[in-house]
């Protein structure tokens, strides 16, 4: 059983997790933000690894990979930070990045310092269901590590099956056919989505990304998952008042405040 399995097990609802990306705002406070979003209630810790062609991910987040690149920040770093804190920290770390860093870093390499840091679970958008099965599976498993998978309102039901077979941590639901960023409140046509992926049944536990912003979004998508990942809102909050508004930013969020 990975990390992220182990929080299901005790918390299967209104679980959220919080994206950022590592070096942002400044080179050295991945680590520090990790410890303040521990501290105060987050239920496992998306971390992003800077990528100069994020596909997924709109301006904020893009912005805040081109500020960690400009800091300084690459894989060697990252996985120095997060092994410094592999024996203190307590939250399930889950890895996001590009097929092309795992490429470039080499295969082997890139898996075995993401066990050496304590992690067990990737998001990795663009790598091919086709390239996971017949490669990448093999390769994860080796290293005990799991893939998550993403879906979103256009991804056939079959697929979804499929993904909810290949699942050892959680399936991500893409909230709308999108990037990333804060898209106002969930609309009737996003519930019906969730209603239909709801309806379906399926073992995996479901977390819902993309367009979480406040506390109003994030609730509304818990009525319907198992949780929710916030970024984009999470790191417009760092690059306006730095490490030291996250205990606020997530009160705010538990609606605390």
């Amino acid at each position: 059983m990975n990390s992220v399995q182990q929080i299901f097990k005790k918390k299967d609802k209104d679980l959220l997790s919080i994206f950022f990306t590592a070096g942002f705002p400044k080179l050295e406070d991945t680590t520090t933000i990790i410890s303040e979003l521990s501290s105060n209630g987050v239920d496992f810790i998306e971390v992003g690894l800077p990528y100069s062609d994020p596909l997924a991910d709109g301006p904020t987040i893009q912005y805040s990979s081109s500020v960690a690149l400009r800091n300084g920040m690459n894989l060697d770093v990252v996985f120095e930070q997060l092994a410094s804190i592999k024996e203190t920290n307590k939250t399930p770390l889950v890895l996001m990045g590009y097929l092309n860093q795992i490429i470039k870093y080499g295969e082997d390499a890139f898996c075995q310092k993401v066990k050496d840091c304590g992690i067990d679970t990737v998001i990795i958008p663009d790598l091919p269901m086709v390239e996971y099965e017949t490669h990448y599976q093999q390769l994860f498993e080796k290293y005990g590590i799991t893939n998550v998978f993403l879906i979103t309102p256009h991804t056939s039901d079959e697929r979804i099956r499929k993904i909810d077979n290949l699942t050892d941590a959680f399936i991500y639901v893409v909230a709308s056919a999108s990037i990333t960023g804060a898209k106002g409140e969930i609309s009737q046509q996003q519930i019906d989505y969730f209603n239909r992926i709801k309806g379906m049944n399926l073992q995996s536990k479901l977390i819902v990304g993309f367009g979480i912003s406040d506390y109003k979004t994030f609730a509304t998508a818990c009525e319907y998952m198992n949780g929710a990942i916030m970024g984009s809102a999470f790191i417009m909050e760092l690059d306006k008042n730095s490490v030291e508004g996250v205990g606020d930013f997530l009160s705010s969020i538990f609606g605390a405040s």
